[in-house]
């Protein structure tokens, strides 16, 4: 640490003699990263016995001063680099120990790192989005917490209409305001009307989304789902071009070999409306217990926009026309995968989420 002569001339001064022979002593005995520390605080700290000599210099003699303040600057210097290279050391040392006892062994076979996976409900979502995407559409989002204009008014729905009850809807309570006036909202198709209010025609998009009613959770039903809207505004757009796209869409969602089959319906935004089926996937339309003796699957409802509509949102019925479509996300999933009740979806069961 210290050359031998200069350690000779510290170990007999008498001042600085004795800290350096405790000193001495107790490095010797230091023999881990710990007690070198505690050996850098006693020597080296604030309050350590070298800080303490050097203050009391001045009550050396004026002829002494010098000399013990030069051998303890020197002593303090060498104790710094002494306590690097011997903590150098011992984690060096430590190291070695820990490789010595932590073999590697390269023959082990590696070991599995079990990673996630995409939600089935969203990779429906993203399935149907490239499709529409595909085809020129853009994707568009609303409100979860909506108003009753947009969600039923707006939709040309009207104040007696079922829907708008306590048994189909969740109303939001407003302080001072009516309890009808917010609501979480039943279908995706408010978002079409919003859309419509700040963009001109022609309109390509969908909205996919969380959608909420008062259902009674069971095994085709649940309170929160999933729906996809679509909605086309543009000149001479007709009932040929719905069909269409919904037989592309549901051929690149189902299969090639999938027969699609429309039958009238009533909606209060769409006029004329159908119910959209798909041929049943278990078996091949020929009649089973899934798609009950009837071959068939309905997957969406859809129809041309009433003109009642466009009046809310200023689109001039005479030149623009346009189509609509919603479809249930989780019926997707079903009818495609064979799953056969919509609560797998929500019960984070490994066993289901670990085949797709």
């Amino acid at each position: 640490m210290i050359p031998d002569e200069l350690a000779r001339e510290m170990e007999s001064h008498p001042a600085v003699g004795p800290v350096f022979k405790r000193l001495l002593l107790e490095l010797e005995r230091a023999d881990d990263a710990r007690s070198l520390e505690r050996v850098r605080i006693d020597y080296l700290g604030r309050k350590g016995a070298i800080n303490a000599l050097l203050q009391d210099i001045r009550n050396l003699p004026a002829e002494e001063r010098r000399e013990v303040g030069r051998l303890l600057n020197l002593l303090k210097s060498r104790l710094e680099q002494e306590l690097e290279i011997r903590l150098e050391r011992i984690r060096e040392r430590e190291l070695e120990e820990s490789l010595r006892l932590q073999k590697l062994d390269v023959t082990l076979p590696g070991r599995h790192i079990p990673y996630g996976t995409r939600h089935l409900i969203s990779t429906i979502i993203e399935q149907i989005e490239d499709i529409f995407l595909g085809l020129g559409y853009r994707v568009v989002e609303g409100p979860e917490v909506e108003l009753d204009y947009y969600n039923f008014e707006a939709l040309n729905t009207p104040e007696w209409h079922p829907s708008k009850s306590l048994q189909d809807t969740f109303y939001v309570e407003v302080p001072g305001g009516n309890y009808r006036d917010v609501l979480l909202r039943t279908h995706t198709s408010p978002v079409q009307v919003r859309v419509m209010e700040s963009t001109p025609p022609p309109l390509y998009v969908i909205a996919p989304g969380k959608a909420y009613r008062h259902d009674v959770p069971d095994a085709t039903h649940s309170p929160i789902f999933h729906q996809v809207e679509g909605l086309v505004v543009d000149e001479d757009i007709s009932l040929g071009d719905l069909k269409g796209t919904l037989e592309n869409f549901a051929r690149r969602m189902f299969g090639e070999d999938r027969r699609v089959r429309f039958r009238p319906h009533f909606f209060p935004f769409t006029e004329p409306s159908a119910e959209v089926d798909v041929s049943c996937n278990m078996c091949g339309g020929d009649g089973c217990r899934v798609c009950k003796w009837t071959g068939w699957l309905e997957i969406l409802g859809a129809g041309m926009v009433d003109p009642n509509v466009f009046s809310y949102v200023g689109y001039d019925p005479e030149r623009w026309s346009g189509f609509a479509f919603g479809m249930g996300v989780e019926r997707i999933a079903l009818l495609k995968y064979g799953v056969p009740d919509i609560r797998y979806f929500y019960d984070n069961d490994l066993r289901l989420l670990r085949q797709f």
